[in-house]
């Protein structure tokens, strides 16, 4: 897992396919189908995950992408998979600023025979157990740190583990507690939080594969103050990245952004006009558009104008001067109405919509519908006289029979409440004095 390929056994030998999209930091070999212009015995060797080095084919193997081989390491041998050949070795190495130990690469010993293959599969059903195992292990000696991951080496002779720690700490117990556990070198690697976030891989924000487990190999230190040359809403949660750091995307447009900034007129005062005094409100940067308002807590009456009219009335402010209106009479520039952005700026975005359940009126519908139909078939047509008329009558004089037998019940009670006399066919009878 994370080293991106699939084993077969078949026959008498286990043989190895990488699969591409599967494994951390690809890359696509632009150049593979054109003869390299400059010769050279240098290829790049990818393990798990994110760790890749550079190595010597000293015995002139006819090597290819995708080979299993049987690499240089210390102490043993490790193994890897072969990622880059010819000329995008040096145009990668170049962009990583990979430098050899003492300028000396490190050696490519031959193809990965099925005995490797079969040890290295060993090495790496382990990994996950062995993680397991050395957290508990710091967990109880008290140790500020986390272990993220384990690599075994090709011949499960050393395993690296990756941790991050806030500051140092001192693993030396910890190192003696693992090998008498595991009986195996260890080798400890702290990492940052960004490439704990490479390592194990996701989908970000936008949609697509992290940039740290995709391309990005070398990590830039990333500052709010790229957000605010940006312009962009200083939000810790849209800002942060699943590293719980400053997203390394925020740096890939500054250099544009600080450019075009530095063209851009500095506005420190209102704009003085005739019709009053319009303060800044937004600036579209690559855009080269500024928007005022007319009053300083509130979005109103925007205006939106140029840079060049903005450098325009500046100058004429410093001189003492107001102008007519900040819009230029030859321009068409438009009056902008406040409103939201996106959805989540919208302020009714909360507010519940009468929704009409279709059902429900459908059955009331229909409904009405069949009682005006049965109306029309009990009516008689053209004056004639048919054995509905009675019931049609009838069902008229029901209505009629209810509001009176309604109203005589109010008149009941309503005498009682009075302490009046007794009822008789719903009406008050009052004594006659004699």
């Amino acid at each position: 897992m994370g080293r991106g390929f699939v084993t077969c056994d078949c026959g008498d030998e286990v043989r190895v396919e990488p699969v591409e999209g599967c494994y951390k930091l690809h890359e696509t070999p632009w150049l593979e189908e054109y003869p390299d212009n400059v010769p050279t015995d240098i290829f790049e060797v990818r393990f798990k995950n994110t760790r890749r080095s550079y190595y010597k084919n000293v015995n002139n193997l006819p090597l290819k992408r995708g080979d299993i081989v049987a690499v240089e390491a210390s102490p043993g041998h490790d193994i890897g998979i072969i990622s880059l050949t010819g000329d995008m070795v040096a145009k990668q190495i170049r962009r990583t600023g990979f430098t050899p130990f003492n300028g000396e690469y490190k050696k490519i010993y031959r193809k990965a025979k099925p005995y490797d293959i079969e040890r290295w599969q060993e090495a790496i059903a382990l990994e996950h157990d062995t993680m397991i195992q050395s957290r508990q292990i710091a967990a109880e000696m008290g140790l500020d740190m986390k272990i993220g991951d384990v690599e075994y080496q090709g011949d499960k002779v050393k395993a690296i583990f990756y941790y991050i720690a806030e500051g140092r700490v001192d693993f030396r117990e910890l190192i003696k507690v693992f090998a008498e556990r595991f009986h195996i070198r260890i080798e400890m690697k702290q990492i940052g939080a960004r490439q704990e976030a490479g390592r194990i891989g996701g989908i970000g924000a936008c949609g697509r594969e992290l940039c740290c487990a995709s391309w990005i190999s070398s990590f830039s230190s990333v500052t709010t103050n790229a957000a605010r040359v940006q312009d962009i809403s200083l939000n810790p949660l849209k800002l942060a990245g699943q590293c719980s750091k400053l997203k390394c995307c925020l740096m890939y447009e500054y250099d544009v952004y600080a450019d075009a900034r530095q063209t851009l007129p500095r506005v420190r005062e209102p704009l003085q006009a005739m019709d009053g005094e319009y303060y800044l409100v937004k600036t579209d940067i690559l855009g080269r558009m500024m928007s005022f308002s007319t009053s300083k807590d509130t979005m109103a009456n925007v205006v939106t104008i140029p840079t060049s009219r903005v450098r325009e009335i500046v100058a004429m402010n410093r001189a003492g001067k107001k102008v007519e209106s900040i819009v230029d009479a030859n321009s068409t520039a438009a009056v902008e109405e406040p409103t939201f952005r996106t959805e989540e700026d919208s302020i009714t975005r909360f507010d519940k919509q009468n929704r009409r359940r279709k059902g429900r009126g459908d059955r009331r519908d229909r409904g009405q519908r069949q009682g005006r139909a049965e109306e029309r078939a009990a009516t008689p047509q053209n004056g004639e006289k048919g054995n509905g008329e009675g019931e049609h009558h009838q069902r008229q004089d029901r209505p009629q029979r209810r509001n009176n037998d309604r109203r005589g019940r109010d008149n009941r009670h309503r005498g009682n409440r009075n302490g009046g006399g007794e009822s008789n066919g719903g009406q008050n009878s009052t004594p006659k004095q004699e």
